[in-house]
């Protein structure tokens, strides 16, 4: 596993911030509070947590041009928000957040494998100190999450099991597998896909041991990084 360290409220401006380094992969994660649900929601007591991601031109070895609004996001934008903003619902007790959206913004100021795993583990991170925040100022009773959520990446590099891999490991990969997983060893997402060749059972079962050690190891570091603050 790479060097991980996640450093809480790094912004002034957002509810809930941070930064999160995972070896070289680097990505600013903030939530926003807004007042109101989506009306698909209007009516059932609900509150809302999405997710949006981008990665600035430099993240990467060549440039990559911006996203630009309204043109609809790429295919893979897409995927890694609808993952980031599941893995989060999964921990959330959207009734307890009636009457609030929150929205998670992840970007990837640098990329070396693992964004969109690296970005669940921040947004976390960035979600709590923003529900954290709407407690102590009296707008919720309670702060509604249910567990803790982190993901990381693994896969087969020479038919060898590879937890956290960076770009080049990455690109060397027969399987790619991204895990999530809350606090509690409960799944919340597997991803997984057969680069060439189809994979054996206990390859995966391989894969899925390590990624879980590693997933217990970004929980901790979720947890240095929320000390202080009551999440009860």
């Amino acid at each position: 596993m790479r060097p991980v360290t996640i450093e809480r409220g790094v912004l002034d401006h957002p509810e809930g911030s941070c930064l999160i380094r995972q070896g070289s992969t680097w990505a600013i994660c903030t939530a926003s509070v807004e007042e109101g649900a989506p009306d698909f929601l209007s009516g059932r007591g609900s509150g809302w947590v999405t997710a949006e991601y981008s990665m600035l031109p430099r993240a990467t070895r060549t440039r990559s041009g911006r996203e630009r609004m309204p043109a609809p996001v790429r295919g893979r934008t897409a995927e890694i928000q609808r993952m980031i903003g599941r893995c989060l619902r999964a921990v959330t007790d959207l009734k307890g957040l009636d009457g609030f959206t929150v929205r998670i913004d992840c970007d990837v100021i640098q990329a070396d494998g693992g964004t969109r795993t690296a970005c669940v583990t921040g947004a976390f991170v960035a979600l709590a100190e923003a529900l954290a925040l709407l407690k102590t100022s009296g707008r919720l009773e309670k702060i509604p999450l249910r567990d803790t959520v982190a993901a990381v990446s693994v896969g087969l590099v020479g038919a060898e099991p590879y937890l956290d891999l960076c770009y080049e490991e990455d690109a060397r990969a027969e399987v790619d597998l991204n895990l999530a997983m809350t606090g509690k060893g409960l799944w919340v997402e597997i991803q997984g896909t057969a680069e060439n060749e189809p994979f054996a059972t206990e390859k995966m079962n391989a894969m899925i041991g390590l990624g879980t050690e590693g997933i217990e190891r970004l929980t901790q570091a979720q947890r240095i990084a929320l000390k202080g603050l009551r999440l009860e």
